[in-house]
């Protein structure tokens, strides 16, 4: 007797930083996701504020704060749409501070021009700091 084996939908791996943290306003979107734990970047991008969320750029000298996700198609795809990929955010594969590449939503530089820095790397803080 042969057992046949059931395929298992892909997951992507996505590091996020910012409305998409749990206790933010946009975590629902991740609600059928599987948390994997919190995470930094290597210290190669830049954070900045766009006001309500912020924006992590490539090329920069900061570790980024954030939470790592498995995500099935349909999440991905809901993402997408609410990171407007691939007109304002583009998803990228970036490196944590293990060595362990992901998938995350980065914002051009030419977008970011003139944007306020967020030197922490970590959203959460910042908007903690702004509320006091």
């Amino acid at each position: 007797m042969k057992i046949d084996q059931i395929a298992m939908p892909a997951l992507t791996r996505i590091f996020v930083y910012g409305s998409l943290l749990r206790d933010q306003p946009n975590h629902a979107f991740l609600h059928t996701a599987n948390f994997i734990g919190t995470a930094r970047t290597m210290p190669r991008y830049d954070m900045v504020t766009l006001g309500d969320f912020p924006a992590m750029l490539e090329g920069g000298a900061t570790a980024i704060v954030g939470e790592l996700y498995d995500v099935d198609q349909p999440t991905l795809n809901e993402l997408d749409k609410l990171e407007e990929h691939p007109r304002f955010y583009m998803r990228a594969m970036i490196v944590l501070e293990t060595g362990e590449s992901v998938a995350a939503y980065i914002l051009g530089r030419d977008m970011a021009e003139g944007l306020p820095r967020i030197a922490s790397g970590d959203w959460r803080a910042a908007i903690s700091r702004s509320l006091r």
